[in-house]
This record gives structure tokens, C-alpha cells and sequence, in this order.
């Protein structure tokens, strides 16, 4: 009965969250990716029809580095939503990735929200989603639950430590997550990609993450959405409202934690702030693989498929134009080249003392 209990407040949440997010404003902070630009190839020596988006991702081939970035799942209401963003994946042949899985893994009767995501993108590069702090508690068994009720190909570990630091009912104990990483990652049979959902990855951390054994790093940076402005709208007492909207702004600007994590050389996502096919062109040249996006995406999915399909394929071709424009016939070009990084994002860069990688 306790379970069950848990699994409904935990289901009701995921409701609440994509109701706030569609319906108030919740995008805080500063990406940095206004302070990043390409330089432009006056004489692009290329053919814009046929240029090559695409990319290599963990032994998968993607037809576009963009990113269904997780954002649903755990609640009747989000199945539709899913069902649509799956559907994307199939068409696009793109990345996707899913909700928090915990809801489900806590009562079975949810699973159709996430099962519904396979059921639709029959073909697609999936990640099931599970907490640090639930792997922490559970162990690799809900690992491989996690990953068996979408048939994935990887498995994301989220890092959520300041969203559960406002939340009333949020898990504020995340003692022992690296050490259950390095567990997971020795003994699982799937690639594990470990990812922040907004305060982004450090260069210390991401050394850490790196040393445990982890497949790819999705760095969730700062200039998206805010989960604590988001549980900062939630909040039933004004202390944990006030501190929401304090600590809305804090983490790592994306462009900046991007450059710090992929230092290492291994797959990185880009998710924070990314707004447009610019942005991913962007990311790539500043060390990622993939560029995730949520909310852009979000808005048009709840609207319907027509409106969702619309949305990626203009994301799509502002990337090809940027690749135009800067003579990149393939993303594997598009790595190499030149940009500019100005402002507080090149301040943070220029002024951040990171040692020399040996």
C-alpha cells in the first residue's frame, strides 16, 4: 500500500510538471550560446542539398544530432504527448529520450505512459531515465527494469540534487550516487549516460563521471528550464517558493559546461537552453555529439504531431543552413570549425583555472 501511495503523489507530480511547464514561465538563467558565434565561410565551396547531418551516437546512427530530450512519462495524461515525440523519432530517425521513469517502476500499472514510446518508434535510439538516488536505493535491478519497459538502448541517471532540494517531498540525502554509478557501469550491459536537468556538469564532476565508467555525459546546463522555478510554482509553503525563484538561476551556463565536459574526448549531449538549429551547430563545434532539446519541443507536442513535425523540421534545416554557411559538408567538418566566444561566457572560460588534461 506504501508503494502504491508513492507512486501516485510521484505520478501526480509528473502531471504538474508538464502543465507548468507549458503553462507559466519557467525558463531562467543564461545558456551562453549568445556569446558564441560561428564564423561565416563567405566562399562555402559546398552544395546545400547535399550536406550530411548525420551522426554517430554510442554505435547508433542518427539521421540528425538533435535530441528528443526527456521530458514525460509516469501519468495517464502524458502517454498522448509520448506517443507523439516517439512518433518524431521514427519519422526523423533521431534521438529520444524518456521521462523519469521511477513512477512506473514503483507502480506497474503507469508503464503504459513509457511502453508507448517502443510501440511508436519501433526503430528508434531510446534511454530509459532513472535517479541517482533511486539507483542508490534499488540497486541495478530497477536499471534493468528501467531499460526492459522501453527496450532501450541506454540508460540515463539523472542528477537532479537542486529541484530535490526544493521540493517538500524531494529526496535530500544523495550520498553514495557516484559510488552506485561506478557499480552500474561495470555490471550493466547497456550504455550509461549520466545527464544534470539544469544546473549543468563541472569540469570536477564530469572527471568523476568519466573515471566511473560512464558511456556519455548529457550536461543538462544552466538556461532552460528551471526546475526551481518549477517547484517554486508547485510550492505550498513560501519559504520554498522564495527559495525556487532564488535558486532559479544557479548552476553552469550550457556553453560553458559543455566546453568543460567535453574536454575528455567522450560523448556529450548538449541540453540547456537550446533553442534552435544555430544552437545545436553551436554545440557541436564546442565538443558535443548531440543537442538535446525538451521544452521547444514540448509546446508544439501537446499541440499535435502535425505542429511537433513542423517545429524539427525547421531545427533541422536552421542547422544545415548553419553548416552551409560555415562550409560544413558534415558534422564531422561542422567540429572544426572556428567560433568566436565573447562576453561573460568567454570570461568564464578564459578566467576558469581548469588543470592541462595529461
Amino acid at each position: 500500500m506504501e508503494n502504491i501511495d508513492k507512486s501516485r503523489i510521484t505520478s501526480s507530480r509528473k502531471r504538474e510538471h508538464l502543465e507548468i511547464c507549458c503553462d507559466r514561465q519557467v525558463e531562467a538563467g543564461f545558456s551562453g550560446f549568445d556569446d558564441i558565434r560561428l564564423v561565416h565561410n563567405a566562399l562555402p565551396e559546398c552544395d546545400m542539398s547535399k550536406i550530411d547531418t548525420g551522426v554517430h551516437f554510442l554505435g547508433n546512427k542518427l539521421k540528425s544530432p538533435l535530441f528528443i530530450a526527456a521530458m514525460t512519462g509516469g501519468h495517464p495524461d502524458t502517454a498522448e504527448v509520448n506517443m507523439r515525440l516517439a512518433r518524431a523519432a521514427q519519422h526523423f530517425n533521431i534521438g529520444m529520450g524518456v521521462g523519469s521513469q521511477r513512477a512506473a517502476l514503483e507502480n506497474p500499472e503507469l508503464e503504459d505512459s513509457f511502453t508507448i514510446v517502443r510501440e511508436n518508434a519501433p526503430d528508434a535510439f531510446l534511454c530509459g531515465n532513472l535517479g541517482a538516488v533511486q539507483l542508490v536505493e534499488k540497486g541495478i535491478e530497477w536499471a534493468e527494469r528501467a531499460v526492459e519497459m522501453i527496450d532501450a538502448q541506454a540508460l540515463c541517471i539523472h542528477l537532479n540534487p537542486l529541484q530535490e532540494a526544493i521540493q517538500p517531498e524531494g529526496d535530500h540525502d544523495s550520498s553514495g550516487c557516484l559510488n552506485a554509478i561506478c557499480e552500474l557501469c561495470s555490471s550493466f550491459k547497456h550504455p550509461v549516460i549520466v545527464k544534470e536537468t539544469g544546473c549543468g556538469i563541472s569540469y570536477e564532476t564530469a572527471a568523476k563521471l568519466w573515471g566511473a565508467g560512464v558511456s556519455a555525459i548529457d550536461i543538462g546546463g544552466l538556461g532552460g528550464t528551471s526546475w526551481a522555478a518549477v517547484e517554486a510554482v508547485r510550492a505550498d509553503r513560501d519559504d520554498l517558493a522564495e527559495t525556487g525563484r532564488i535558486f532559479s538561476d544557479w548552476g553552469i551556463p550550457t556553453a560553458v559546461s559543455l566546453v568543460e565536459s567535453s574536454r575528455f574526448k567522450g560523448p556529450v549531449i548538449a541540453t540547456g537552453g537550446m533553442r534552435s538549429g544555430i544552437d545545436i551547430a553551436k554545440s557541436i563545434t564546442l565538443g558535443a555529439t548531440l543537442g538535446g532539446m525538451a521544452l521547444p519541443l514540448l509546446k508544439p507536442a501537446m499541440t499535435g504531431e502535425e505542429a511537433l513535425f513542423k517545429r524539427i523540421e525547421l531545427i533541422n534545416r536552421e542547422l544545415v543552413v548553419s553548416m552551409y554557411l560555415t562550409g560544413a559538408k558534415s558534422c564531422q567538418e561542422l567540429a572544426q570549425v572556428r567560433t568566436y566566444i565573447t562576453g561573460i561566457t568567454g570570461d568564464m572560460l578564459k578566467n576558469n583555472k581548469i588543470p592541462e588534461l595529461k
